[in-house]
């Protein structure tokens, strides 16, 4: 079932939003770019940093008496640290050869006592590491290290990336609807591009009226070009406005493995993981809402074990990447619709693909499935994840006459209810754009997927 490019949101009441004194969960350090400079990172001087392939590499000396003798870190450049706060300490590393090495958070001053001691392991494979911990340090002066030396072996090269410790404590859980006051108006939806630009047109005020100016999600894929610039551009617009985006990552290899009109993807795990990366990077610490691949866990039907292990490290991946690097984002995994996969098979699916990192689940992208089937899926998903039960949200974009079975631009479907909290969900959001063809099918024969269509938009408006 095909999964489409969309875009936009609307302003919600602010009574729903409110509450200006929320503290938001913070970024301490600085990753770094990585393309020409290893700045902010300092290092001891018989351990050179340097650039490489966009991350940043430690040439690490042999015959060091100690760990603390082969070390760089960061201090960025004043690092404070809370007693009692919980914080998460994460990054991506691999080295030359395999090593037991050492990363602290500690204070910078002689005894240097760390709030994290942790010993890891790394070898060839570059392996993201994660652990939250509660902070027993309170300064001004803390630092993170990393400390190679005091190993037999000889000498090695160490790599890191995507460097980050955030303070998760927060007044609001860190919920993007506590930091905004209200959804994104995006100026550049599909159908808003096409209102503006056919002004003329009988058909512009009702879509306008209807459509254009209703909450929707942007999705972003291949088409999006730099995904850090794109998705920067669009929370940064929001977050100026103080309103909350929702976004849909639409990138995985292999997609719509069932052969649907939405096919394509990221040309590898590896170029998609760091695409997904880059993405979750982009956003920071502004707030956002996030719907991570649909389609991906309900299409497994058309894949052999080893291409649905590797979509599952690939979907992992990418919840440990909105948990380490968004921490004020909240992100779904998508479950498909009612009539697609048992919700007992998706509860274990969800869990496999990293649910536990992140907010919930999403149901019915795209598709037509009334709100009750949607919400009554969602608790049985619910049910069978038993103490792990997460929030789920529901696109009701096109479901206001529920479904006649088919998915490909069906005729006789309606808008539905927009977007809002509750609703026997977390919330009820316009994800698929209507207006949007799913493909060259139905009633939208000869519009490619993706594509707005003003005809399909107003079928969607009267109910034809």
């Amino acid at each position: 079932m095909p999964r489409l490019l969309a875009a936009a949101v609307l302003a919600l009441p602010l009574a729903l939003f409110a509450a200006p004194d929320a503290y938001a969960a913070t970024e301490l350090i600085t990753n770094g770019t990585f393309t020409s400079s290893t700045s902010p990172w300092w290092s001891t001087s018989n351990t050179p940093l340097s650039v490489d392939g966009g991350r940043l590499k430690a040439a690490v000396p042999g015959g060091t008496a100690n760990r603390w003798d082969a070390m760089f870190g960061e201090k960025s450049p004043a690092l404070t640290l809370h007693q009692n706060r919980s914080y998460t300490l994460s990054f991506d590393a691999s080295a030359t050869a395999t090593r037991t090495v050492r990363t602290t958070v500690q204070l910078n001053a002689d005894p240097y006592p760390a709030t994290i001691d942790q010993l890891f392991t790394v070898d060839t494979t570059t392996r993201h590491f994660s652990w939250t911990f509660t902070g027993t340090l309170e300064t001004a002066n803390g630092e993170i290290t990393f400390q190679l030396g005091g190993l037999a072996g000889g000498a090695y090269d160490f790599w890191i990336d995507n460097v980050s410790l955030v303070d998760n404590t927060t007044a609001g859980s860190g919920s993007p609807l506590d930091l905004t006051s209200g959804f994104y108006v995006d100026p550049d939806s599909n159908p808003a591009v096409w209102v503006r630009n056919n002004g003329g047109d009988s058909r512009a005020a009702q879509i306008d009226s209807a459509i254009a100016t209703k909450p929707m999600a942007r999705w972003f894929g291949a088409w999006s070009g730099d995904i850090g610039t794109a998705v920067g551009s669009f929370t940064g617009a929001a977050d100026a406005a103080d309103k909350l985006p929702v976004l849909v990552a639409y990138n995985i290899p292999g997609r719509d493995a069932c052969g649907g009109h939405s096919g394509g993807g990221a040309g590898s795990a590896d170029a998609y993981k760091t695409w997904i990366a880059a993405f979750a990077t982009a956003i920071g610490s502004r707030p956002a809402v996030v719907i991570i691949e649909p389609d991906s866990l309900a299409d497994f039907n058309c894949m052999d074990a080893a291409a649905i292990a590797t979509r599952n490290d690939m979907i992992l991946y990418a919840t440990q990447q909105f948990h380490d690097k968004a921490p004020n984002t909240w992100a779904y995994l998508d479950a498909g619709n009612p009539g697609w996969v048992a919700a007992g098979t998706m509860a274990g699916r969800l869990s496999a693909a990293g649910l536990g990192n992140i907010r919930g689940f999403s149901i019915n992208v795209s598709n037509y499935y009334p709100t009750s089937d949607d919400v009554a899926y969602g608790t049985a998903v619910n049910t069978s994840l038993g103490s792990a039960a997460k929030p789920f949200v529901v696109d009701t974009s096109r479901n206001g006459n529920g479904t006649n079975g088919e998915w490909c631009n069906p005729a006789g479907r309606k808008l539905g209810v927009p977007a809002q909290l509750g609703g026997g969900a977390e919330m009820l959001l316009w994800l698929k754009v209507p207006g949007d063809s799913d493909g060259d099918c139905g009633i939208g024969a000869g519009i490619p997927a993706g594509q707005f269509s003003p005809d399909l938009a107003v079928h969607l408006i009267t109910g034809s």
